[in-house]
């Protein structure tokens, strides 16, 4: 029995405001600089307003690292020390966060059993209530609203968004707390691209007719930030030259963030996470470098490699072992001490740790301040998890870093971090980006690509190159070899900086590679990252439809275009390039040369 178990077995405090005034703002680390002590702004807001009217139903959307179990808490103190509620129920989407969630109750008085289950005949005397997981609730939905009628329950739907997951869990939810007399609802990703409603979450349609989700409370990253409550995230994005092995035997080679096929893209991806590659390995490398950087002033910075899955997962920890000399963590869903190996990692001053899934979500290890998106998951549901993973400040001036693959949509994502979104139940035709559905449909259909899973593909080379760094929806800096003086000017950035400071210092790093010679000198210090990759992708739908158009291969067009129009592969290309490409595709459409 681990350390949370055993304290849940004992007898419990009584429930107290008091202790639920002075838990951090921030559980389970002391807050961001300013706040301790005493409930964030939005915290102490939002409990107001939920007090004003105590409703039934309340959606709280707040960023990552805001602090929504804090808040959460407070509200269950309050409710329980008025006699409104006799009985807590806390949902959440893993194992590892019901213990995250008791220890946290612990604090304030509320003893919740973590290992409660669908095989007992009812609660323990010596327990204020449950913490369940959305999965445990859709095996057995009659039980728990069982259990939600019999007494006043207040149910605490955390990151509620996986009630939309599928239409089991959410049939479930709406079963087993239908009955409750308060349910209060938490995310910090907002936004599903899907169309499946999520239970007690109130839509209201928008100026275009579509229902969209409403919050009673929204606390978004801009917000966040501007508060000092997260740190600024630097995207570093590395490119390079692929070489890939077909099923059939054809040696392809492509630049990892051209505008390529589906298949293509998926297939160069694969080839950069290949664990014997040099890209990958290279990658790590300079992600290392950076944690070093971090760690002289935040010495016990963490760093976390997100992989694909378990074989990679252990490959990328021998590559950082030698890297670094120390062995990273390795957290497998399938150990059953991954908990425990989560909250000692969280607790030390090791300094990588390696996960597939198990950190992707809910789960708090706030000295994560270096990472590597080293997966080919690509849904901006399971992205915007993944960043809330190293967004959490423990004080003033902390900042991130995340390493990727330069792939466009992971681009697209990185540069609208702090685009705020509503669940809609239908999707308008002029509504564009990504979509969650049809993400996984297209992964589900690349993986089942002769090419791409089939006997016979053969990751042959992986080159990185730095790209650029993406930071509050601009782009910084131009190509750079790996372990040039041009990479090192923006891996060497302080660790503890104002959001302003990273971009005085991005700038000044921009200039100086322009000035000399690194970057084209056409390109303006700071491009706009959002406008800069509309215009790749309208170029990519034009090669397409001059393919279809011609019968020529699309990698030939963009080589003609590259004679006619001069500069660089379109992965290099500066805006003004790019948009010169399209002009020069336009006129050939019509016959003009």
């Amino acid at each position: 029995m681990n350390e949370a178990s055993r304290r849940h077995h004992n007898p419990p405090q009584s429930v107290s405001v008091s202790a639920a005034e002075n838990l951090s703002p921030a559980f389970p680390q002391r807050a961001a600089w300013g706040t301790a002590g005493h409930l964030r702004a939005w915290q102490a807001e939002a409990l107001n307003l939920y007090l004003d009217s105590t409703p039934r139903d309340f959606l709280a959307v707040a960023t990552p690292g805001a602090g929504k179990t804090t808040f959460a808490l407070r509200i269950a103190t309050e409710l329980k020390s008025r006699g409104f509620v006799s009985e807590i129920t806390v949902v959440c989407p893993t194992e590892h966060l019901k213990y995250q969630w008791a220890e946290a109750a612990a604090r304030v008085g509320l003893q919740l059993d973590p290992d409660f289950s669908n095989a007992q005949a009812g609660l323990g005397s010596s327990f204020n209530g449950v913490c369940l997981t959305y999965a445990q609730v859709a095996r057995a939905p009659m039980f728990h609203r069982h259990r939600s009628s019999a007494k006043a329950a207040l149910v605490i739907l955390d990151e509620v968004h996986h009630g939309g997951d599928n239409l089991s869990w959410g049939d479930a939810i709406r079963i087993a707390f239908d009955p409750a007399k308060h349910r209060l609802s938490l995310t910090g990703t907002p936004f599903r691209s899907d169309t499946a409603s999520i239970p007690f979450v109130q839509y209201e349609p928008d100026g275009d007719g579509v229902f969209r989700s409403r919050s009673d409370y929204s606390y978004g990253y801009a917000d966040a930030l501007r508060d000092g409550v997260v740190r600024p995230v630097m995207f570093m994005s590395y490119s390079g030259q692929m070489r890939w092995k077909t099923k059939h035997g054809d040696v392809v080679s492509a630049t990892l963030g051209e505008p390529l096929t589906k298949d293509m893209t998926a297939q160069a991806w694969r080839t950069a996470l290949d664990p014997s590659g040099e890209w990958i390995q290279q990658v790590l490398a300079a992600a290392d470098e950076r944690l070093t950087i971090v760690r002289q002033s935040v010495p016990d910075a963490g760093g976390l490699v997100i992989a694909t899955d378990h074989k990679t997962a252990r490959a990328y920890a021998q590559i950082l072992a030698s890297i670094s000399g120390q062995q990273p963590a390795v957290i497998l869903s399938d150990d059953p001490t991954a908990s425990d190996r989560i909250a000692e990692f969280s607790n030390g001053t090791s300094r990588w740790m390696v996960a597939v899934r198990m950190v992707s979500e809910g789960v708090d290890v706030p000295r994560l301040c270096v990472g590597v998106y080293a997966t080919s998951t690509a849904t901006p549901l399971f992205f915007a998890q993944a960043i809330g993973r190293f967004v959490r400040a423990r004080k003033r001036g902390e900042t991130a870093s995340v390493f990727l693959p330069s792939v466009e949509n992971l681009l697209g994502l990185a540069g609208e971090l702090e685009a705020q979104r509503d669940h809609a139940l239908q999707r308008p035709e002029s509504e564009e980006g990504w979509d969650d559905a049809a993400l996984e449909q297209a992964q589900r259909e690349e993986r089942a690509s002769d090419d791409l899973e089939g006997v016979g593909f053969q990751a042959l080379s992986a080159d990185a190159t730095f790209d650029r760094v993406v930071y509050d929806g601009s782009d910084f800096g131009m190509w750079a070899e790996v372990g040039s003086d041009e990479e090192a000017d923006f891996l060497g950035i302080p660790g503890l900086l104002e959001p302003e400071e990273v971009t005085e210092l991005l700038r000044s790093r921009q200039a100086s590679q322009a000035k000399q010679g690194k970057a084209d000198p056409a390109s303006k210090p700071m491009l706009d990252s959002r406008k800069r990759r509309q215009k790749r992708q309208e170029l990519s739908k034009l090669v397409s439809a001059y393919s279809s158009k011609t019968g020529r291969p699309h990698a030939l067009i963009h080589t003609d275009l590259r004679k006619a129009c001069g500069g660089p592969e379109v992965a290099r290309a500066s805006l003004e390039q790019v948009e010169a490409r399209i002009i020069k595709l336009q006129n050939w459409f019509v016959g003009r040369k």
